[in-house]
């Protein structure tokens, strides 16, 4: 465990008003935060090993949603980090146990319409929704979390001890030139972007362009792994290419330090698979520029790159050449047909 957070654990009182349903990399790391800023949490998980961990760090144990909420003083906030695919029904479940003026957040990557359809749901019995678009990954917890958030200005501003806790601070980056005075809000890595919904569209929209950053990586270094069959030949270190691309680049970034630890852990990244997943944010993203009239080029390509990688090509691929053969003649034999050397 972090020395931090043991020792956040051991000094903070057991009199928690904040509780966290989903303890996965992201929802355990959010716990163990704030258990650094002596802000204790009750939890809950469907697997009870996740559970038991943090309770034996210091967390409060829950059996159930029914028992998190009564060991938590009210008003309550309960966070939820779950898969999208559970978050409404856990929303929804949840509700039961709390009370008028509690608070949910959703802090996954959920829909930011859905966020409305929740909000409602949730005031029929006075209950606040708040939307956090959470970015920072298994290296929040060292680094602190970038959070993008939606929902009334009141309950967002009740809330701002556990951001403040959870941001990654005003130190993390270099002030922007021409800010002075007090450090704003979103110089401390977390913004009230809005009504409910905000934070998610936010977090959606970062995740887009986060797509189309790593296709532009991955393309260009693709490019000089084939440099050696171009003319002239051209054989590149292309972990040094990163590394020297880390200082004073103009496309420096954490997304590039990434890459290059991992170009140094493995040349050939040969143990990583060649099919990339897609959450939904990218297919939002594109399906907002649509709605919005917006051009956006980059963030669809690389959205449909990934959809490529998984061979969901193929047939389309079948056809053109079905089509080549029947008005010209050409004959392409399938891979597996092909001489080989």
């Amino acid at each position: 465990m972090h020395e931090a957070t043991k020792r956040g654990f051991q000094e903070m009182s057991q009199n928690a008003t904040f509780g966290m349903i989903g303890l996965g990399k992201m929802g355990a790391n959010i716990v163990r935060r704030l258990a650094q800023h002596s802000i204790p949490s009750a939890v809950y998980d469907v697997y009870a090993d996740a559970i038991a961990t943090l309770a034996g760090e210091g967390a409060i144990a829950a059996k159930d949603m029914a028992d998190l909420a009564a060991k938590l003083t009210a008003p309550r906030t309960v966070w939820i980090m779950v898969p999208a695919s559970v978050t409404d029904s856990t929303i929804a479940a949840m509700a039961e146990h709390l009370e008028k003026g509690d608070t949910i957040i959703d802090g996954g990557n959920s829909y930011y319409k859905n966020d409305l359809t929740n909000a409602a749901l949730l005031a029929k019995k006075g209950i606040n929704f708040v939307d956090v678009g959470t970015s920072g990954g298994v290296y929040g917890l060292e680094r602190g979390y970038s959070l993008m958030i939606g929902g009334d200005a009141a309950v967002v501003a009740s809330l701002d001890p556990i951001f403040r806790a959870l941001c990654p601070g005003f130190e993390s980056a270099q002030r922007t030139p021409g800010r002075t005075g007090e450090p704003a809000q979103p110089e401390y890595g977390y913004l009230h972007c809005g009504p409910v919904g905000a934070g998610h569209f936010v977090k959606m929209i970062h995740n887009g362009i986060e797509y189309g950053m790593m296709a532009a990586f991955a393309e260009g270094l693709a490019i000089f792994d084939a440099a050696d069959e171009m003319t002239p030949a051209y054989d590149l270190d292309i972990p040094a290419i990163t590394e020297v691309w880390r200082r004073g680049s103009v496309v420096a970034s954490w997304l590039l330090d990434l890459t290059a630890q991992a170009l140094v852990e493995s040349e050939e990244l040969t143990e990583y698979s060649t099919q990339v997943s897609d959450s939904g944010e990218g297919r939002w993203t594109v399906q907002a520029a649509i709605e919005a009239g917006i051009p956006a080029h980059v963030l669809s390509a690389s959205l449909y790159s990934r959809f490529a990688s998984r061979n969901n090509d193929e047939f389309a691929n079948r056809v053109l050449s079905a089509m080549r053969y029947k008005f010209g003649g050409h004959n392409e034999k399938p891979l597996s047909e092909k001489p080989q050397g």
